[in-house]
């Protein structure tokens, strides 16, 4: 008598295999690389920790220890804070460039939105408790004052720069978009100046030397790298594709 079952044929016996080859490698491809594991768990620790300024500051004020000027307390430690994220900010591409981990770029945007964070409470301490909204005091202190000046036109540069953080303004301005986010480089050098006068007329100059010499680093290091990819540049033949 026949059998009601056909044989099975080696063409139809490899299919599920391959079917769940398929499968595996699909999922294999959805899933994060493994290097890439701990940028969620690290961008949300450098989240946290950035509000630990304004926290502190929120606990002195709440426990009576901003000390007997608090407004000067306030403006004095948003002003620290955001040189402090300024320089983080500018410290990203070395440590990515020396490292070798390109995922400290992910890092970079957060970072800088920080430090304008922290500008945004300086300035408006500035404006509202110290000057109460009074644009004449405010306008005859830019003019009269210089470690003011220099701190407001940071203050403006860095507010085009967080305006267009967001990716669908990297995508409309282009390659406008990285000429115009160089300007870090000037906001940088204005803060350090805005924290150096301001400091030299209390003859208190230990902080500005420090963070004075720690911009300097990072902007040395910048200017290094491209005078070095300019020579680079020079001696490579006509017709030579840049690597």
């Amino acid at each position: 008598m026949a059998s009601d079952t056909q044989p099975v044929s080696q063409t139809e016996r490899r299919a599920p295999r391959a079917a769940q080859a398929s499968a595996t490698a699909t999922s294999t491809a959805k899933r994060p690389a493994s290097g890439a594991r701990w940028i969620v768990p690290a961008k949300i620790a450098v989240f946290i920790a950035a509000w630990y300024p304004l926290a502190r500051i929120v606990l002195f004020g709440m426990t009576d220890r901003l000390g007997a000027n608090p407004i000067e307390f306030i403006t004095r430690s948003t002003g620290l804070w955001t040189l402090v994220f300024l320089c983080i900010t500018l410290a990203v591409t070395p440590l990515r460039r020396l490292t070798g981990i390109t995922a400290l770029a992910r890092f970079r945007r957060m970072l800088g939105l920080y430090a304008f964070f922290y500008a945004t409470l300086h300035f408006t301490t500035y404006l509202w408790f110290d000057k109460w909204f009074d644009v004449a005091a405010i306008l005859k202190d830019i003019g009269k004052r210089p470690f003011i000046t220099v701190g407001f036109a940071a203050f403006v540069l860095l507010i085009a720069l967080a305006v267009t953080s967001p990716r669908a303004m990297v995508r409309k301005l282009g390659r406008r978009w990285q000429t115009l986010h160089r300007a870090i480089y000037a906001i940088g050098g204005l803060a350090i100046l805005h924290f150096w006068w301001m400091k030299a007329g209390k003859h208190d100059l230990i902080l500005p030397k420090i963070y004075g010499a720690i911009m300097v680093a990072l902007l040395g290091w910048r200017l290094i790298v491209w005078l070095r990819e300019r020579r680079l540049e020079t001696r490579r033949p006509p017709g030579t594709a840049r690597k």
